[in-house]
């Protein structure tokens, strides 16, 4: 006998790479609850899931459905379109065509999507006095510009 191919869409192995827009709306999840100081506990209970599900769709290891995309809104305050803002046109097109774009036409990872980027950030404004951050701000500009000239 020979099997029959599957019908209907199929399902990805524990072997295949996650899809790469459930890796982008996983990353913006992550990026936006790191940015309230919330823990995926916290926000875990506050959809009905546990931590470990938080985490996997933060890696974009499963899939978020949308109406689990409209309870994430809801509790991170933000619009569902959040969650694709900044996609990567090549992350956004189907497989045959981002496979099809060249490397160099690939950008750089976003810097805002690092862990580093999101504690400085949060550090910055838990500093109460505002000419104290514009001065730090001013501070950090230079030194860049500075590097960026010496570069």
């Amino acid at each position: 006998m020979i099997p029959k191919p599957p019908v209907g869409r199929r399902r990805r192995r524990k072997s295949d790479k996650p899809n790469p827009v459930d890796v982008h709306v996983g990353s913006r999840v992550r990026l936006r609850r790191t940015l309230l100081g919330m823990s995926q506990e916290r926000l875990g209970e506050a959809i009905g899931l546990t931590f470990q599900q938080v985490q996997k769709y933060e890696r974009g290891a499963n899939r978020i459905g949308a109406s689990r995309l409209y309870d994430l809104s809801r509790v991170l305050d933000v619009p569902v379109s959040f969650f694709f803002d900044d996609i990567d046109p090549a992350v956004a097109a189907p497989a045959a065509e981002a496979a099809s774009v060249p490397d160099e036409a690939r950008a750089e990872p976003d810097p805002m999507m690092r862990r580093e980027t999101l504690e400085l950030v949060r550090a910055y404004y838990r500093i109460p006095d505002s000419q104290i951050r514009r001065r730090l701000f001013d501070l950090t500009k230079a030194i860049a510009n500075a590097c960026a000239q010496d570069g």
